[in-house]
């Protein structure tokens, strides 16, 4: 029998439904059961793919490649449960489905409307593709009161009805927070957030309360008596150090076992050993490293949450500290910034799209290459080092990307066309943004002998892309005569997926996202290699 829980969020935004849905999970997972997370979105994007990461963050994709909200990193990053297109949805999609529905006379020429109509699509997609799982997290997106959530807390509103209390919960994180004037915690946010939900129908089972201090019983009986729960539902959600202990900290309040005693279920007491010893490591690490993110969207870290939390599991596995040096690569295009790279121990280039910023990148990673400090390029990383080889190395000085118009020697190009499984995919110049990229979990054939094949020690891999623009593999062999490697295809040998320098200390550049793949418990090999390399990198200077 599978059980549903239900987490939505109020007073403000931000407040971590995504982590505290991944956090539950992971303490249900630890007692035994088996979880899968889903994450619904109001806005009315089909999916995150064409929004700016300014806008929405990073998007995070699935093996099956959907382009999904990032708080399905954070699900597969505690859980180690792989996501799938069908767990995450939006208002878009939802919309899209009904109309499709309604064009073709599904509804026989009755009224379309959002009740049952759209209720019934989300309810349809929350109960979708479930085989065994013992508890569906669903996540709500927004904060209650906003006006887009509406359709989808009326359809969850429904569903908890249908399934009945043995099969439902719902669990509301609000914010209690501290003013300093008065000296005290104030409960009434959170009361006038319940008093939200209440007026669409739903009653919380549990209230998760943010913030940053103690909350006193009195406060927390308080709460309790004015959202008609019991005093041991009202959870406390403190702040904590290091995201990896929220379990830890979720636990020592109660939190799994209240949601147990919502059941009637009494498992064993959950293993929460692992937890405990990652975060002893990132607290009391043994050495320390600096490494520079040379990228488009630095100044909302959320850009790169994969990508920080990847870095951050390089260092638990190599216990070592890393610090992050967030810089924006337009600043490298005037004057002497370069000499911020002058102390780093390593240098990442990560992803991203359009020309703004790309000589910057390019001037990082010459930077890394001449003066042998590691480098890491990611997908746009990887093409920048690519097109630097080439200008500097290959003697092509007009070497470019038709992403930034037409040139003379187009060393990174549009994919047209390439094979997924047994079909080929086509695309044009002409054809939409959404959901056109290569997307999704592909296979690479390593080099023998070469770096890479040595860090991931195996012949062929698996790893998630994200991107329209490819290396051009009619240049390889003018870039392989002048040093540079192409270490790792895609199994026609069409693609180039991997590219390394032999002889340099650590430079490596990969068209796929590692980083989307990499947990606590299991650090991708990459990023373990990379800040390996960071390290021996610290103790020469």
């Amino acid at each position: 029998m599978t059980r549903f829980i239900f987490i939505t969020g109020g007073v403000v935004s931000s407040l971590g439904k995504g982590l505290s849905a991944a956090a539950l999970g992971a303490l249900l997972q630890a007692r035994g059961f088996k979880v899968r997370l889903r994450k619904l979105d109001p806005y009315l994007n089909v999916d995150p793919g064409t929004m700016s990461p300014y806008q929405h963050g990073e998007v995070y994709v699935t093996d099956d490649g959907a382009e999904t909200d990032l708080d399905l990193g954070h699900y597969e990053r505690f859980t180690g449960v792989a996501s799938r297109r069908s767990d995450n949805v939006t208002a878009g999609r939802i919309y899209s489905t009904v109309l499709a529905k309604e064009r073709r006379g599904d509804y026989l020429g009755g009224t379309v409307q959002v009740i049952p109509h759209v209720t019934d699509a989300i309810k349809e997609f929350i109960r979708a593709d479930i085989v065994d799982e013992d508890f569906v997290l669903c996540e709500i997106g927004g904060t209650v009161g906003d006006i887009e959530s509406l359709p989808f807390l009326e359809a969850i509103r429904q569903l908890g009805n249908e399934l009945g209390r043995e099969r439902a919960l719902f669990l509301h994180l609000t914010l209690v927070p501290w003013i300093p004037s008065a000296g005290e915690l104030k409960t009434k946010p959170t009361q006038h957030s319940v008093k939200e939900l209440l007026g669409v129908g739903i009653q919380p089972d549990i209230l998760l309360c943010r913030c940053d201090r103690e909350i006193p019983p009195d406060a927390r009986r308080k709460i309790a008596l004015f959202c008609n729960l019991r005093p041991e539902a009202v959870i406390q959600a403190l702040d904590v150090d290091t995201i990896y202990q929220v379990p830890v900290a979720y636990h020592s309040q109660g939190f799994d076992r209240e949601v147990c005693r919502h059941f009637g279920i009494e498992p064993p007491a959950p293993d929460l050993g692992g937890w405990h010893r990652v975060v002893e490591r990132v607290r009391a690490p043994e050495g320390e490293v600096s490494i520079a993110v040379v990228g488009k969207y630095t100044s909302l870290p959320d850009s790169y949450k994969s990508l920080a939390e990847a870095l951050a599991h390089g260092g638990i596995a190599n216990n070592a500290r890393v610090k992050l040096d967030w810089i924006d690569s337009e600043i490298f295009e005037s004057g002497d910034a370069i000499q911020r790279l002058e102390n780093v121990n390593g240098i990442l280039v990560p992803g991203g799209f359009g020309e703004r910023g790309t000589e910057g990148k390019v001037m990082a990673a010459r930077f890394a290459r001449e003066r042998n400090v590691p480098y890491f390029g990611i997908c746009f990383g990887m093409q920048m080092a690519v097109i630097e080889a080439a200008r500097n190395l290959a003697d092509i000085p007009n070497a470019g990307s038709t992403e930034f118009g037409a040139n003379a020697d187009p060393v990174v190009g549009l994919m047209t066309e390439w094979m997924r499984g047994n079909v080929l995919e086509r695309r044009s110049d002409a054809s939409d943004l959404g959901g056109t990229m290569r997307l999704g979990a592909y296979d690479c054939v390593l080099q023998p002998g070469s770096l890479v094949h040595k860090i991931y020690g195996a012949d062929r891999i698996s790893e998630r892309h994200r991107h329209r623009y490819e290396v051009n593999i009619h240049y390889k062999d003018r870039l392989e005569a002048a040093g540079l490697l192409f270490s790792g295809l895609s199994p026609d040998g069409v693609l180039p997926e991997i590219v390394e320098l032999p002889g340099h200390r650590w430079f490596v550049g990969v068209q796929f996202h590692p980083e989307l793949k990499s947990r606590p418990f299991e650090p991708h090999p990459l990023f373990t290699s990379f800040i390996e390399a960071a390290l021996a990198q610290s103790r020469l200077v």
